[in-house]
């Protein structure tokens, strides 16, 4: 048994930075690299894809609404048809860099509230399906298990693998506390502990003070957290001396 440990990553923009994208390349099995939509740009997107293909990571495209002065964390008002175009955009945009560093995309993984929309709105979900299927047949989807991503998956024949997250809390319903609410994010300590639970016993502690199930053949450690990649470091080390070591999903 394992899990696979991924990061949101080439999330800057431009002279913005965001995050130390090359040193949690060195921790996480798996990249969920922005698009261009809710964060990153040309030169980001070849710069970490070529990083991820030096160290041996996995390249997913990190889709999301097109909405950079948001950060994809609004929620909007997308038309599933638009979003089908809007996902097929990304995902070819990220691949031409990712086939000019030496591999390909292999998975896609919604960002921030349309991550949210999908797992609830199953128009949504097989928009991005749908989209993800006309571009390569073999692409997984990589979000929270049983929402309306995992059927949408299921039903057109994708591959699903489920996330969970070692740095946000979840509530007693099993889904994400809204950001800016207290607790929300949480710090290393908690994120340490809670990593393990899910992947030892696909359980999360919830806001209530009780436990959630999680079922999750990866974790996320959010680049843009706190001290992210020492977090990411201590999560893989106790993973790895753990009965649930780190490896890439899907095998």
């Amino acid at each position: 048994m394992g899990v696979d440990l991924n990061s949101d990553l080439g999330e800057g923009f431009g002279a913005y930075a965001m995050g130390d994208d090359a040193a949690m390349l060195d921790v996480v099995t798996s990249a969920n690299i922005a698009c261009g939509f809710h964060a990153g740009d040309p030169s980001i997107m070849r710069r970490a894809c070529a990083l991820a293909v030096e160290k041996g990571v996995r390249i997913g495209a990190h889709v999301g609404y097109r909405d950079l002065a948001g950060f994809g964390r609004r929620a909007l008002t997308v038309a599933p048809a638009e979003l089908r175009d809007e996902t097929l955009y990304q995902i070819g945009s990220l691949a031409a860099f990712a086939r000019a560093a030496g591999d390909r995309v292999r998975y896609v993984k919604p960002h921030g509230a349309l991550y949210h929309a999908a797992a609830a709105d199953r128009a949504l979900a097989d928009a991005v399906v749908s989209a993800m299927r006309e571009f390569d047949p073999e692409l997984a989807l990589l979000g929270p298990a049983g929402t309306e991503m995992e059927n949408a998956a299921l039903a057109a024949g994708t591959p699903f693998f489920g996330e969970g997250f070692a740095d946000r809390a979840y509530t007693p319903e099993g889904l994400l506390a809204a950001r800016g609410t207290p607790g929300a994010v949480l710090g290393a300590d908690a994120a340490v502990a809670q990593a393990l639970s899910i992947a030892r016993s696909g359980k999360a502690q919830s806001t209530d003070g009780g436990t959630v199930a999680v079922r999750a053949d990866s974790i996320c450690v959010h680049g843009d957290s706190p001290a992210a990649v020492e977090m990411a470091r201590r999560i893989r080390a106790v993973l790895d001396e753990s009965d649930s070591p780190v490896r890439a999903f899907g095998g």
